[in-house]
């Protein structure tokens, strides 16, 4: 099932305009959303994620949706999924379509996982969450080539931006460290979630280029999203071999716990 223009529709499949610009070139704002027992509680982040869609939509000067609908729509489809993935169109309808929470996450989030560092993708308008999401797909499946379970973007100089899914974080000299925005990465909700819940607590967060210096110094890696939350990575593969993490850094349980109120 999935909700679509106002309606809840079941059915796999949906009807679209054969000259949409969402079906024929990816033209489509969207945000993914974990949804934490209600669309209120503080960690479901409903109005980031909204403030995400507007911001874009304004960027874009596409049409506004019917914000309502939107929430009749998620309060709807919460009750059968626990992720929400809320899409607006070029014209302003809106498709939420829902998913189950992967089984293997709690081992990832525990055990951590492989990364590769694939070169010459790079994702489009990287400031904003568009349905063009090529370059992440194919990015993922070079990664998935080299028994990496996820896949890090580089810029032309090599320094680490961002995972396809997600924001990195590393640990050093006692503080956690993230790419900045304006190295081209996407503004995770979940890495500004994470920064100002550390900063709250008098943590200190450093925002750096990621050179290759600097990513061999951390003690500790890991990725982030609204969904996963926080997963460690353990091995980056790159051109001239692998560095390696360690998943059970007591800095990690300092991130994990913020999904925990």
């Amino acid at each position: 099932m999935f909700w679509y223009n106002g309606k809840s529709i079941n059915s796999q499949t949906i009807e679209l305009d054969i000259n949409n610009p969402g079906l024929l070139y990816g033209a489509t704002i969207f945000s993914t959303l974990r949804v934490y027992d209600s669309l209120d509680n503080p960690l479901t982040q409903w109005q980031a994620h909204l403030a995400r869609i507007k911001t874009s939509l304004n960027y874009f000067n596409w049409q506004q949706p019917n914000w309502e609908s939107i929430r009749d729509g998620a309060e709807l489809m919460k009750q059968h999924f626990p992720v929400l993935r809320i899409t607006v169109f070029p014209d302003g309808k809106e498709w939420i379509t829902g998913r189950m929470l992967a089984p293997d996450l709690p081992e990832k989030q525990k055990h951590g996982i492989t990364a590769s560092i694939v070169q010459d993708y790079y994702r489009s308008l990287p400031g904003h969450k568009t349905g063009n999401y090529l370059a992440p797909i194919l990015a993922k499946a070079d990664a998935q080539n080299q028994n990496s379970q996820e896949a890090i973007f580089i810029d032309g100089e090599g320094n680490w931006l961002e995972t396809t899914t997600g924001n990195l974080w590393g640990w050093k000299d006692n503080c956690w460290w993230t790419p900045p925005i304006n190295a081209g990465i996407l503004p995770g909700i979940a890495r500004e979630y994470l920064r100002t819940s550390l900063i709250k607590q008098n943590q200190i967060v450093r925002e750096d280029v990621w050179n290759i210096e600097l990513v061999k110094s951390f003690k500790t890696l890991a990725n982030s999203n609204c969904v996963v939350e926080i997963i460690p990575i353990h091995t980056v593969i790159h051109c001239t071999g692998q560095l390696t993490y360690n998943t059970e850094h007591s800095s990690l349980k300092l991130l994990q716990n913020f999904f925990h109120l």
